[in-house]
């Protein structure tokens, strides 16, 4: 039996938990991080990271498909797929090993093992086998666990035919055909994926349109771009039942009462998620939880003193930079820099399809139900000269101004590298920019965010290339 003392004690190491461990340590704090599975967690191993290694190489035979545009007489193309899945691991693998180097280098001790709160204070730690190796007492404990796919009674997962985002990253076997049951942001990607590589793909959604949290003109223009790449939409429909039948499989939808059966080689459960919160020690000292996620206030503090959560065991959103974001302001609050805790209302979303998706802020619809009074600023890429010098002109971008004061209120996306142009957004509505202080502000080009520029100046009619 080990048996340690620490400041901080974090249980898992994903991007909410190592960050966690790393800032508080960098503080003066002693940190010790717990994890079971690979350092990294889900979204260096088998989440963000290797799927959007995953999601470059689907990009790349986009390309290869238009290749003549650009000039390249390009034939007979040989996919060795087992190696687009064997360079996603490799990235996988090294980002893991960065980890594991920064641990290192910041001196934060790291206990592999299962993680189990016992006390308010203390932390026992098993090996495999159930038998407990370590014991860690600590000042402060922080759980970041995060979550896994959410498995629904009647969609029988057997990871082999009906399978998670898991054993899509890792399967070795591009399927001539799919369906994909849920379409926020994994389930969107991952059609795009296989769509791209061949594979019919229908997805399958309960609400009216896919990326529903998104604006619903970005959703209307991403479902554009699907049907026209030859994927099939059933939104407004709900999945009854998947199961396992023959060589393929069986999805029962229902839709205004009616139910259709939809067959398919494969079927991938992107459903949503659910916290990991089992056999951690929750009930033992009396930590209160909400809809399945541990209830957290702004601090990321849970009703026991000293025990603290973060990232997807939290709740909502669901995101890595969210996670990393309350590691950052837990572990300086914890070493006494006080904070004001997270902003959650400017807290960027992508969607890494194409086109890529990127939203900050209120939309339009919630802007309104809000009451603001809004102005609203569109510019499409097909007006931008950097769009149609890369060869893709497609999508927009939408500002969301309140009208009174000219207050940024919230940004959206659809359209080459927006992912990476959201940032701005952040920032911008982080300093409470206004439209004039954006449309103002001298954009390169040519470049893709002149688009924010322009999107901005249109809401004022001061556009010139619109």
């Amino acid at each position: 039996m080990n048996n340690h003392e620490c400041d901080v004690l974090v249980i898992g190491s994903g991007p909410g938990g190592y960050v966690a461990a790393i800032r508080a340590s960098q503080l003066g704090l002693n940190a010790i991080c717990v994890e079971k599975g690979d350092i990294g967690g889900v979204c260096l191993n088998i989440g963000c990271i290797p799927t959007k290694a995953l999601l470059k190489s689907a990009e790349y035979m986009h390309f290869l498909s238009h290749a003549a545009d650009f000039g390249f007489g390009i034939e007979n193309i040989n996919i060795d797929y087992p190696k687009v899945i064997e360079r996603s691991r490799k990235v996988a693998g090294q980002m893991s090993r960065g980890v594991q180097s920064l641990f290192k280098k910041y001196k934060v001790n790291t206990v592999i093992g299962h993680g189990k709160i016992v006390s308010k204070n203390t932390v026992e730690v098993s090996d495999p086998s159930g038998k407990v190796s370590d014991t860690i007492k600590a000042k402060h404990i922080i759980i970041a666990t995060g979550a896994r796919p959410r498995i629904f009674q009647g969609i029988e997962v057997d990871r082999k035919k009906i399978i998670t985002s898991t054993e899509a990253l890792l399967g070795t076997t591009m399927p001539k055909s799919i369906i994909v049951m849920g379409a926020g942001a994994i389930g969107v990607e991952f059609a795009y994926f296989f769509n791209a590589f061949g594979a019919k793909v229908t997805i399958v959604e309960y609400m009216d349109r896919i990326l529903p949290i998104e604006d619903a003109e970005i959703s209307k223009e991403l479902e554009r771009h699907f049907r026209k790449s030859g994927i099939e939409l059933k939104t407004k429909n709900m999945v009854k039942s998947a199961v396992a039948k023959g060589d393929g499989v069986e999805v029962t939808v229902e839709k205004d009462g009616k139910t259709e059966v939809l067959t398919a080689d494969m079927a991938l459960n992107a459903i949503g998620i659910q916290a990991n919160i089992e056999n951690i020690g929750l009930e033992g000292v009396g930590v209160h939880t909400e809809k399945g996620f541990i209830k957290v206030d702004k601090f990321c503090k849970t009703n026991v003193d000293g025990i603290f959560a973060i990232g997807d065991v939290a709740g909502a959103p669901w995101l890595a930079h969210k996670a990393s974001a309350e590691a950052v302001a837990l572990a300086e609050y914890l070493a006494g820099h006080g904070g004001e805790g997270i902003d959650y209302n400017n807290i960027p979303g992508c969607t890494y399809c194409n086109p890529q998706v990127a939203s900050v802020g209120l939309t339009e619809e919630k802007a309104k139900a809000e009451g603001y009074d809004v102005k609203i600023g569109k510019f499409p890429f097909t007006a931008s000269g950097k769009a149609h010098g890369i060869g893709e002109a497609k999508g927009f971008v939408k500002l969301v101004f309140d009208a009174k004061y000219g207050e940024l209120l919230g940004a959206h996306m659809i359209g080459p590298d927006v992912t990476e142009m959201i940032a701005e957004m952040g920032l911008a509505r982080s300093l409470g920019a206004t439209a004039a202080t954006i449309f103002k502000t001298i954009h390169a080009h040519p470049t893709l965010s002149e688009a924010v520029m322009e999107a901005a100046a249109q809401a004022y009619g001061e556009a010139v290339n619109i």
